[in-house]
């Protein structure tokens, strides 16, 4: 449900608290807005200086904050409202109910037999959110899937979106035998492919590939991921690897989306890089076109580049010694000597540079690219962010702190993936260095954090609680130097990740000129229980002064 302001001079809010995120004016009880921005913030008696007469005391019992900023994610995490969800952890739909948690093997595929019952002959079935590092069981393989269906094609993508596993159908169907050549291909004890496509392997799986990305984007998809952050108090938000500016009609489209009063999130719409030297031309040809374009509601100020895999995958670069079990398989998703020249286009033409680094071996590469664009092109506010960057090392950390680079961290996983990386990934020792936020503070390293949506669910109260917190599932506290305090964790979430996308000027906090966009809460973050941050109500949002209610 939306709403608008009804007074055409403005409106005043008052809160049982407001946290705005600006340090000169930490807190208020009340806030004025006046054209979808903010005209003051301080108490009631402040913002009726401004003449305002409306007062409007809908949020009386609520503690309203700056509104929270997600730096990474994507639009397909609205896909879920539309195929199956197969992941560990449940998580809530855009209409706000929950989805049931697939806890075992077994489950996962008796459950998707009850989805092969509802289908179509022929019809593909097309599912996500599965990790198989949750399971103890064997690891899933084309002959699970097959137990579903050997008549129609079958794809189970990854919650990583790293990898996929395809039953024998999707085998047959593109020839994937035991003596094909494709990198990224899984196999069992004698070489045979066992269904488990891996990176850019997951292309070989042609028709079903390209239908579970294409649910991952379009209009429908979209209005399901603005619902889903929404539910999680998000205001803004990237589209990582967006496809947005590919062509006018994906333009038009989402421009015409954003552009409803309705519509309850700001996008960051950030391209992909991909091809050789015409397809970075064509791209950056086309993210200046989008830009032009642009609305409040929809920018193009960033693009992204993705340089390695997944830790839980284990296919990110991690340096020596490893992996921990020794089951590696690092894959670079663009050849390193080539990153410099990939990156040299935007840089020159002043687009800040999102780039995927989970190993340490990927984040090498590309502070050191940065390193040699700034020495030919210097550019002192570009705020280039290594994006998960969950294994940067301190000497890592203090050179890209004086490239004036930034991180953004996947703080997600000391829950989603904590115990797996202290027993199976990197081993205790580099999982209590993960995501590491006390120390990028330390060394004075520009930081926000993320939940790569749909990798994770979208919500930053569960991300503060995470880096406030560092717990795992089995209660074991991984990296506890590592911790951090709610008052930095909550502008981690807004400020800090509004920096990183060239848009504070206009969102994460709320100052007089910038964006309404409020975060509106059951319950205040600092003065609850750490343990409790993630467990506090999300009301709504308001964004541009329009009030969007959660279901």
């Amino acid at each position: 449900m939306s709403t608008s302001p009804t007074g055409s001079n403005g409106v005043i809010y008052t809160a049982r608290l407001i946290r705005t995120a600006n340090p000169s004016n930490r807190t208020a009880t009340a806030i004025a807005i006046r054209d979808g921005r903010v005209l003051a913030v301080g108490t009631l008696e402040d913002c009726q200086a401004w003449g305002i007469t409306e007062v409007n005391t809908q949020f009386a019992d609520k503690v309203l904050t700056a509104g929270f900023v997600e730096a990474h994610a994507h639009i397909s995490a609205g896909m879920f409202a539309e195929i199956p969800y197969l992941g560990f952890f449940p998580r809530k739909l855009p209409d706000g109910s929950m989805t049931t948690a697939i806890k075992s093997t077994d489950e996962l595929v008796a459950y998707l037999r009850t989805i092969d019952a509802t289908l179509p002959d022929g019809e593909p079935l097309l599912a996500a959110g599965f990790d198989p590092i949750y399971f103890t069981t064997e690891r899933l393989t084309c002959h699970h899937l097959d137990e579903v269906s050997t008549t129609r094609p079958i794809l189970v993508l990854h919650a990583s979106a790293h990898l996929a596993t395809v039953n024998s159908f999707v085998l047959k169907k593109y020839d994937i035998t035991k003596d094909h050549p494709a990198p990224g291909l899984g196999r069992d004890d004698i070489g045979e492919p066992n269904g488990e496509l891996r990176e850019a392997g997951m292309a070989l799986a042609k028709e079903e590939y390209r239908a579970i990305t294409a649910r991952g984007f379009g209009p429908h998809t979209m209005l399901n991921f603005a619902a889903t952050m929404r539910n999680a108090g998000i205001t803004t938000s990237s589209d990582l690897a967006s496809t947005i500016s590919i062509n006018d009609d994906a333009i038009a489209s989402a421009t015409a989306i954003t552009s409803e009063e309705s519509f309850p999130l700001r996008v960051v719409a950030a391209t992909s890089i991909a091809g050789g030297a015409a397809g970075k031309k064509n791209v950056l040809e086309r993210v200046q076109h989008a830009r032009t374009l642009s609305n409040d509601k929809l920018m193009y100020p960033i693009i992204k580049l993705v340089l390695d895999g997944s830790i839980q995958g284990f296919t990110a670069t991690v340096d020596w010694p490893g992996y921990i079990t020794g089951e590696g398989h690092p894959l670079f998703l663009a050849p390193p000597e080539q990153v410099l020249d990939m990156l040299r286009p935007f840089h020159m033409a002043n687009i800040g540079i999102h780039c995927h680094c989970n190993g340490n071996i990927a984040a090498s590469v590309f502070i050191d690219a940065i390193e040699q664009l700034l020495i030919e092109h210097p550019w002192l506010d570009h705020r280039h962010t290594i994006t998960h960057a969950q294994l940067m090392t301190h000497a890592q950390m203090r050179k890209a702190k004086n490239l004036g680079m930034c991180a953004n961290f996947f703080v997600n996983h000391m829950w989603y993936w904590g115990d797996q990386h202290h027993d199976i990934t990197v081993g205790p020792d580099r999982a209590n260095g993960l995501n590491p936020c006390a120390t990028a503070d330390r060394i004075g390293l520009p930081y926000s954090f993320h939940s790569d949506a749909p990798v994770t669910p979208p919500g930053h109260l569960h991300t503060m609680w995470a880096a406030v917190n560092r717990i795992a599932p089995s209660g074991r506290t991984i990296g506890e130097s590592e911790r951090i305090s709610i008052d930095r964790a909550f502008h981690a979430a807004t400020i800090d990740a509004a920096y990183q996308m060239h848009i504070d000027h206009l969102v994460g906090s709320l100052e007089v000129g910038k964006f309404a966009d409020i975060t509106v809460l059951d319950e205040d973050p600092y003065a609850v229980d750490a343990s409790a941050i993630r467990d506090i109500n999300v009301w709504g949002t308001m964004v541009g002064g329009v009030i969007h209610k959660n279901p």
